[in-house]
């Protein structure tokens, strides 16, 4: 199961945060809530992204995906200062610091400078992230822009129709929506921008790269080595190193051992699993061999992991790899 069909199909921690966002003329909005990721739709007129040292137009049909926790800006003039910030727990404030929520709400997950406007938005912020999601979202740039064309017009329309509707399960919906949406924007995004990708999302570049990849998501609790993974793609050793390194950015049995961990990470998740059978699951000999590489990860044992992210919030912390 590549990063991907994972971000779909596997254990969630996080909460999404959706809002339809309608502008009028001469607006800026500073965006400091260091959320790890926000997937932003143009539903029509433009704004820019000024994100970093760059800045980019987003029109109608646009999808960008920002990766936090970086400060940006969404305005419609990239040059306009910020009048309202966003703040940590998506709070709303003047630049006094004042709480402007209430006074921009328009209705139901509506929020803007009036009621209507030429500029309207869809914003879903994922404000804890899973460790599998991290994987997904750590191989774009800070900034990655679907042009319009690329995205199903129906998917946003329907997206959009959920966000401002008041209905019986509607927050899972949303959640469901948006994960789709940033699979297919993420896809999108690496079909145009093949130069750009690294990381796992580079290995599509190499057929040969992608099939190594494809074993490793697939089957991680095989007891994979170089020399068994070249045997198996008919390639020597020296080759799949050097193909791999080149396109992923790292050798293969070190990516093999950052994704076994990252997949330790959300199984912890499942209180009915023991460590034994989490190894079991991911190609370690027994729970002590597992619980030393995990804690040379991330600095913890499984169990201790387990009792500090998932016994209370259920979210796993950011991690940077692979």
């Amino acid at each position: 199961m590549d990063p991907l069909t994972h971000l779909l199909d596997g254990p969630r921690a996080r909460r999404a945060f959706a809002l339809r966002v309608v502008m009028s003329q001469n607006w800026s909005i500073g965006v400091r809530d260091k959320a790890p990721l926000t997937v932003i739709a143009m539903m029509s007129g433009q704004a820019w992204l000024v994100a970093g040292n760059g800045q980019v137009q987003l029109r109608s049909g646009d999808v960008a995906i920002v990766r936090g926790p970086e400060p940006y800006i969404v305005a419609d003039d990239p040059m306009r200062a910020p009048d309202v910030f966003i703040e940590p727990g998506q709070r709303c404030t003047s630049l006094s610091g004042e709480d402007v929520g209430p006074d921009m709400s328009r209705g139901i997950r509506t929020w803007g400078n009036g009621v209507s406007g030429e500029t309207t938005m869809l914003i879903g912020t994922y404000e804890t992230d899973a460790q599998i999601g991290a994987a997904v979202t750590n191989a774009l740039p800070q900034v990655a822009v679907v042009p319009a064309g690329q995205i199903s017009a129906s998917l946003l329309g329907f997206l959009e129709a959920e966000v401002t509707t008041d209905a019986p399960g509607q927050g899972s919906t949303i959640d469901r929506l948006l994960d789709v949406l940033l699979v297919h924007s993420i896809r999108a995004w690496a079909v145009l921008n093949p130069e750009t990708a690294h990381g796992w999302l580079a290995g599509a570049n190499d057929p040969m790269v992608f099939q190594a990849l494809k074993y490793f998501h697939e089957s991680p609790e095989k007891p994979w080595s170089l020399e068994s993974l070249a045997r198996l793609l008919n390639i020597s050793r020296a080759t799949l190193a050097c193909r791999f390194r080149t396109c992923v950015g790292e050798p293969p049995m070190t990516y093999l051992t950052n994704w076994r961990m990252l997949l330790v990470s959300e199984l912890l998740a499942d209180s009915q699993l023991t460590t034994a059978q989490i190894a079991a699951k991911v190609g370690y000999g027994g729970p002590f061999a597992l619980s030393t590489a995990f804690k040379r990860r991330f600095g913890a044992s499984p169990t201790a992991y387990r009792n500090c992210n998932y016994a209370t919030s259920g979210a796993a912390p950011v991690s940077t790899s692979p």
